[in-house]
C-alpha cells in the first residue's frame, strides 16, 4: 500500500513566515515602532525577494495589500533600514536593493551578466573588513565590497557555439544589463 504524503511546503512556509513576523513584531516594538500590516508585508516581501530594488518591492507588496501607496512602501522601507531591520546597499549602476540579513558583516558578489546578486561571508568576521591606507580622521566601522564576475550559467551561455559574445567582452556591457536589474 503506498502513502501519499500531502504537499505541506506552503503549509512550512507560513509556519515560518508566521515565526518571522512574530519575530518582526517583537523587534518592532523593541524600536518603539507600532506593528502594522504595511510593515510586515514589506518586511515578507523582502525576505521571500532578497536584493530586490524599492521598484520591485513595491509589486510585491501590493500582492498582499493592493491598495497601498508607492510612497507608503518608500516611507516603510526607509524606516525599516533605519531600525536596522532592513538593510539597504547600492552596487555601482544599479537601484539601492534590500535584503532582511542584518545581523552580520556580509557583502556581495554579483554577476555582470545577468544581474545576479548573491551574498558572501566576510573572510574576516567582523567589521570593517578593509583597512584603509589613510582614514583621514575618521574612525572606520564598515567596508561594503561588491565583488563583480560572471556566474557559471553566464559563462556557459557565453561559451556556447550559439553566443556572439565572449565573457570578456561580457563584462565591460554589465553597466548597461545591471542597472535595470529586477528580481532575482
Amino acid at each position: 500500500m503506498t502513502s501519499v504524503q500531502p504537499d505541506t511546503s506552503h503549509a512550512s512556509e507560513g509556519t515560518a513566515l508566521d515565526a518571522l513576523r512574530a519575530q518582526w513584531s517583537g523587534e518592532l516594538r523593541a524600536h518603539g515602532r507600532r506593528v502594522t500590516r504595511q510593515r510586515l508585508a514589506v518586511l515578507t516581501a523582502v525576505h521571500r525577494n532578497q536584493h530586490a530594488p524599492a521598484e520591485d518591492i513595491v509589486r510585491y507588496v501590493r500582492e498582499e495589500l493592493p491598495s497601498i501607496t508607492v510612497q507608503s512602501v518608500y516611507v516603510v522601507l526607509a524606516d525599516l533600514t533605519e531600525i536596522e531591520l532592513l538593510r539597504k546597499f547600492q552596487p555601482p549602476s544599479t537601484p539601492a536593493l534590500y535584503e532582511t540579513r542584518t545581523a552580520d558583516n556580509h557583502h556581495h558578489i554579483l554577476c555582470v551578466g545577468c544581474g545576479r546578486i548573491e551574498d558572501v561571508d566576510c573572510a574576516v568576521g567582523q567589521a570593517p573588513c578593509l583597512s584603509p591606507s589613510d582614514t583621514h580622521g575618521m574612525t572606520v566601522f564598515a567596508a561594503d565590497v561588491v565583488f563583480r564576475g560572471i556566474c557559471a550559467q553566464c559563462a556557459a551561455q557565453a561559451e556556447s557555439p550559439d553566443s556572439h559574445e565572449s565573457v570578456s567582452r561580457a563584462a565591460p556591457a554589465a553597466s548597461s544589463q545591471v542597472s535595470g536589474l529586477g528580481s532575482r
